[in-house]
């Protein structure tokens, strides 16, 4: 008996060094825990809002129970949608500052009725600087028509400029483009037939100055000169 009484308190004591044990093992392999990430709640009627630090999700959920005294049990949905926030996994993919919806027994997710109210999304984009935007608008004036495109440009958000280009029906275009090539084609008939009455009279000019230099050939006397020149005075006297 009395050897049994010391092996008790020894087969006690085992279970509990080897949960301890496993303990430790598991908080060593989990690692460090997260550090607290600022979030806001509020309640069902968007009328009382608190910001809370938490960890984890079942550290925001007793905060957000906390800060804005609801009885439990609650249950956190995201304020912009109503996506509701179960597991710790998702829970970490939230956005520090992520806006969050606290809803008791018998409540339910609704969007805002006031005027002008905007929920701030929970990922913000990050801030960018655009240097150039260009975008295209395809549209129709008449279901006819093959359609119209506008495009606009706008440099660094402060600078724009836009180009509609229309293209009317088949029947149409093909009309304005039969008018443009009639009209470009009397318009070079009018020049070729203006150089070409231009060139024949330069012609015809020539061509009577030369009957007129044959028709009056010029007399033998006036290709002599009139006078002959004097000879000099040493010659004469010699």
């Amino acid at each position: 008996d009395a050897a049994g009484s010391q092996d008790t308190p020894i087969a006690v004591s085992l279970p509990r060094c080897v949960s301890a044990s496993a303990s430790m093992t598991q908080q060593l392999l989990a690692g460090p825990a997260p550090p607290p990430r600022p979030y806001r709640v509020c309640n069902c009627e968007r009328s009382l809002r608190k910001g809370v630090m938490a960890p984890s999700l079942a550290e925001l959920l007793r905060q957000a129970q906390s800060a804005l005294a609801l009885p439990p049990p609650i249950a956190l949905v995201l304020d912009e949608d109503g996506t509701a926030v179960e597991t710790e996994s998702f829970f970490r993919t939230l956005e520090e500052g992520t806006a969050l919806m606290a809803l008791g027994k018998g409540q339910s997710w609704a969007p805002p009725k006031t005027r002008g109210y905007q929920v701030s999304p929970s990922r913000k984009p990050p801030r960018r600087i655009d240097v150039a935007c260009v975008s295209f608008d395809l549209y129709k004036t008449h279901p006819k028509d093959l359609g119209c495109l506008n495009v606009k440009a706008t440099l660094y958000g402060t600078y724009s400029m836009s180009y509609d280009l229309r293209c009317y029906g088949a029947r149409r275009l093909v009309k304005e483009a039969l008018r443009w090539g009639l009209f470009t084609m009397q318009a070079t008939g009018h020049v070729l037939l203006g150089t070409s009455c231009y060139m024949q009279q330069l012609l015809d000019a020539t061509e009577e100055e030369q009957k007129e230099e044959e028709k009056s050939p010029v007399p033998l006397q006036s290709l002599l000169p009139c006078s002959l020149p004097a000879l000099p005075y040493k010659k004469v006297l010699q």
